[in-house]
C-alpha cells in the first residue's frame, strides 16, 4: 500500500487573500509566473491573483485539453525569464499545464521528452495550484496530462516531484462558474471518486477519501448547478468533495471511463469532465458483474436504500443517467462523436496506462461495444 500527498494545502472561503503571504513567506518566491486561460482573465478572477502580485508574469494562452506545442511554447519563455515558482490558475487543463510548465522551466528539450513517469533529470519548480472549477483534483496530484497533437493522444507526465508544492484551495472562486462547468466539473470529481473506490489498486486509505468525496459531491453537486453563486454551503461541499477525490485516485488509479474519456478528448477535444460524464455509466455497466458489492456502497452513500447489492448497484447506474440529464449534460453525438471514430478511440482506451486498473479486464472489442451500448442510447 501507498499513500503519499506532499501538497500542503490551505483550504476556505476567502483563502486567495492569503496568497501574497504564501508565495512570499510560505514560498519565498521573489519571481512568480503565473499559467492560465483567456477565459479566466476574462471572468475578473486572474485579476485576484495580479492585484496581490503586481508586475507578476502572465501566460493565458492554455486551452482546455492543453496541446503539447502550447506548453513548449510556454516551456522556452520560462527558460528565458527563469520564474523560482510557477502559480497555475485555472481548472484542470490550466493546473496540469502549469504542472508540465514546471518541469521544462529546468529541464531541456519538449514536454513530449517527458511523456511516462518520473523522466526529468532535474526537479521542476514548485507549483502554487489555485483550482477554479470543482472537478479536477489536479492540484493534489502528480501527474500532467498534455495532448500531443499530431498523435492526437494524451500524454501522462508524471512523477513523484510533480506533486504541486501548495494547493490554494478557495471555493469562492467558484462563484461566477456557468452552470455547464459545475456540471461538467462536478461529474468528473463523481467520475474519480468512483473509479478510484472501484478499481483494483484501491486500498483502505484511499477509501476513506472516495468515500468521503462522494458524500460530499452527492450532497452538493444539484445545488451547485442550480445556484452556484447564492448556495456557499454547495461551494464549500463540491469543492472539497473534488480536492478528496484527487487523494484518493492519485494514490489509487482511475479506469476504464478515463481510458476512453481521454481518448475521445485527444481526438474531439471534447473537455473532460463532459467526456467522463457521458460513459461513466456504460463504464459502470460493463464492470457490474464484478463490482456490484462495491457500486452498491456507493449507493448507499447516494441514499439509495435497496438491500440488494445487485439491485441497488443498478439504481446508482439509473441515477447517475438521470443526473447527467438534469444537468444537461451533452449527448454522445453533440460531442461530434460518430462510429467511424470507435475503432480508434477503442485501441487508444485499451492503451491507456490505467486499463489494466480498471476492476473487470477491459479488451479491444469490450471497449467497442462499450461505445456502441453509449451510442445506441443517444438513438
Amino acid at each position: 500500500m501507498r499513500f503519499q500527498v506532499p501538497t500542503k494545502v490551505y483550504y476556505g472561503p476567502a483563502k486567495i487573500t492569503q496568497l501574497k503571504n504564501i508565495v512570499e513567506a510560505e514560498l519565498q518566491a521573489v519571481r512568480p509566473f503565473l499559467v492560465t486561460d483567456r477565459g479566466i482573465r476574462q471572468s475578473g478572477i486572474a485579476e485576484k491573483v495580479t492585484s496581490l502580485l503586481p508586475n507578476i508574469p502572465v501566460f493565458d494562452e492554455i486551452e482546455q485539453n492543453p496541446k503539447h506545442p502550447t506548453i513548449d511554447r510556454a516551456g522556452n519563455l520560462v527558460r528565458e525569464l527563469k520564474p523560482d515558482l510557477i502559480i497555475g490558475l485555472g481548472g484542470g487543463s490550466a493546473l496540469d499545464a502549469a504542472k508540465a510548465i514546471a518541469l521544462l522551466a529546468t529541464n531541456p528539450g519538449s514536454i513530449e521528452d517527458y511523456e511516462g513517469r518520473a523522466k526529468y533529470k532535474v526537479p521542476p519548480l514548485p507549483v502554487l495550484a489555485i483550482p477554479t472549477t470543482c472537478g479536477t483534483a489536479s492540484e493534489v496530484t502528480w501527474v500532467a496530462v498534455i495532448t500531443h497533437t499530431e498523435r492526437k493522444f494524451k500524454m501522462s507526465i508524471k512523477g513523484p516531484l510533480m506533486f504541486p508544492a501548495v494547493a490554494l484551495v478557495d471555493p469562492d472562486l467558484l462563484a461566477t462558474l456557468p452552470p455547464s462547468l459545475v456540471a461538467s466539473t462536478g461529474m468528473d470529481a463523481l467520475t474519480h471518486a468512483i473509479e478510484a473506490y472501484t478499481v483494483k489498486p484501491a486500498s483502505h486509505i484511499t477509501d476513506i477519501f472516495a468515500r468521503a468525496s462522494l458524500k460530499y459531491v452527492f450532497q452538493s453537486i444539484e445545488e451547485a448547478y442550480d445556484d452556484i453563486q447564492g448556495n456557499s454551503k454547495a461551494r464549500e461541499r463540491i469543492m472539497l468533495g473534488s480536492m478528496l477525490a484527487g487523494f484518493a485516485f492519485g494514490n489509487s488509479d482511475v479506469g476504464a471511463v478515463h481510458c476512453i474519456a481521454e481518448s475521445v478528448g485527444s481526438m474531439l477535444d471534447t473537455p473532460h469532465g463532459v467526456a467522463n460524464a457521458i460513459f461513466l455509466p456504460y463504464v459502470m455497466e460493463f464492470n457490474l458483474p464484478v463490482a456490484a458489492r462495491r457500486f452498491a456502497e456507493i449507493s448507499r452513500l447516494a441514499g439509495i436504500h435497496e438491500v440488494d447489492d445487485y439491485e441497488a448497484a443498478q439504481l446508482l447506474i439509473q441515477k447517475i443517467k438521470n443526473l447527467s440529464r438534469k444537468l444537461k449534460i451533452p449527448s454522445v453525438k453533440e460531442i461530434g462523436l460518430a462510429e467511424t471514430h470507435f475503432q480508434e478511440i477503442a485501441q487508444k482506451s485499451f492503451a491507456n496506462n490505467s486499463n489494466p486498473s480498471n476492476p473487470r479486464e477491459a479488451r479491444v472489442e469490450d471497449y467497442m461495444k462499450i461505445l456502441s451500448r453509449a451510442f445506441l442510447d443517444d438513438s
